[in-house]
Order: C-alpha cells, then structure tokens, then sequence
C-alpha cells in the first residue's frame, strides 16, 4: 500500500493537499495510481494522460520535487514514504494535475519555431541522416513537447518574456537547417536581452528531460553561431 498526496485544485476552490492510498505491486507507476484513485476514490480527480508508453508527454508532472512522466516512474522507485505529486509549474491551472500548455506554444512562437522554406528549397531527404549536417542536431529534434524543461527553468519563472529551453533547442535545429529561410529574422530574436542572454546555464533542463535531450547544449551552440556571426565568421 502506498500513499499519495496529490495538489487538488479547481476554480473557485482553495488549494490543497488530499492523501490516497493506493494498493500496488512492484511494476505499478505514478500514472497506473492515479488512474486506480480517479477510477475507484476520487473521480473528480483530474489528469492528463494519452499513450502511456512514454511517448506522448502528456502525463507530465512534478513528482516527489522532480518533473517527470507519470507513466514512466515506478512507485517502487521513489523510496518509502507518501508519493508527492503536483503539476508542473510555471504554467496557468486549470484543475489539479492539469495546466493550460498554451505559454508553451507561445514560446515557439516567438522564436519562429516554424520552419520556412527558401524558394529554391531542395527535398528534405537531401539532408543525409548520417551527415554532419543531421548529426549535430540528431538529438535536438526528438523533442515531444512536454513541457518539463520549462517546469524545471528558474529563469521562465523570472522572466516572463525568456522563450524558454524548448523553444530556444527548436530555434537551433532550424538555425542549423540550411534550407530554413528565416535565420536573419530568427537571430534578431534570439540575440535580444530577453532570449539567450537570459540562460544561466544552470542545466535543470537537461536534467529532467525524459528523451534524454540536452537543451542546454542547444543553447550553448546559439550562443557560439550567435558569436561567430557578430565577428563575421559566418
């Protein structure tokens, strides 16, 4: 039996902690006991859940302090005593486990986060998958939207106009893609007070992604393209 103390939180309510407990065994995750305490407690719960395979990110969320997929985290591996969870943070509520990802959306947008074609754009498989090209941004492009590494930013929380560690490795997978159009624009962004001067380097990001990604490597990488072409190296 395990006990979970959930953040409980709707409009026109006051914020709380309410505990579960929860019958388990050895393979059971975060997600597998909410889903028992909405199905069989509490079906006012609230959760957000579509795969449950560790592919989609929806079922983000803090757990015992640490952002993480709720379908991916065994109970048994969180230690003895009650499981904290919460939603992520830095994001509007909008009922207990359940935040409004627009900001997240938002934040792509402001850096340009669509990729626009040059008129004499060749065919995208043209860009080898073992090419240098590829390799650099191999990894950086396997992002699933989540959400944690905006959750886990100290610097989002500070800065409202800062686009964040996502929206910041979407920028250089596009800034590194030689078929992309609007580099020109896109730096004039990213150089500004609010974006890539605004990283600490504190590496929470990376931390906690759960592909594994390395955000921070992409905003250093800006940072060394953003230098270069300032000196008129490239």
């Amino acid at each position: 039996m395990v006990r979970l103390e959930v953040f409980r939180w709707a409009p026109g309510e006051r914020e709380q902690i309410r505990s579960y407990d929860v019958q388990t065994v050895a393979d059971t995750t975060v997600l597998d006991a909410l889903v028992a305490i909405q199905r069989e407690q509490d079906p006012t719960l609230a959760l957000r859940y579509a795969c449950r395979v560790g592919m989609c990110g929806s079922c983000a969320m803090v757990v015992n302090g640490r952002e993480r997929w709720a379908c991916r985290t065994r109970l048994a591996s969180l230690g003895p005593g009650p499981v904290a969870v919460r939603p992520l943070y830095h994001f509007p509520l909008l009922r207990d486990l359940v935040v409004d990802m627009t900001p997240f959306v938002d934040r792509l947008a402001a850096v340009g986060a669509a990729f626009v074609p040059t008129a004499q754009a060749p065919a995208y498989a043209e860009i080898a998958p073992a090419s240098a090209e590829r390799a650099e941004i191999d990894d950086a492009i396997e992002c699933i939207g989540c959400g944690m590494c905006v959750s886990a930013c100290t610097m989002v929380a500070h800065d409202r106009r800062f686009p964040g560690p996502a929206a910041l490795n979407r920028a250089f997978t596009l800034q590194r893609d030689r078929r992309d159009a609007a580099h020109d624009a896109r730096w004039s962004i990213l150089v500004g007070d609010d974006a890539l001067p605004r990283c600490h380097g504190q590496g929470t990001c990376t931390d906690v992604c759960p592909m594994r990604l390395s955000p921070t490597r992409s905003i250093i990488r800006l940072r060394q393209m953003a230098v270069r072409r300032l000196v008129g190296l490239s």
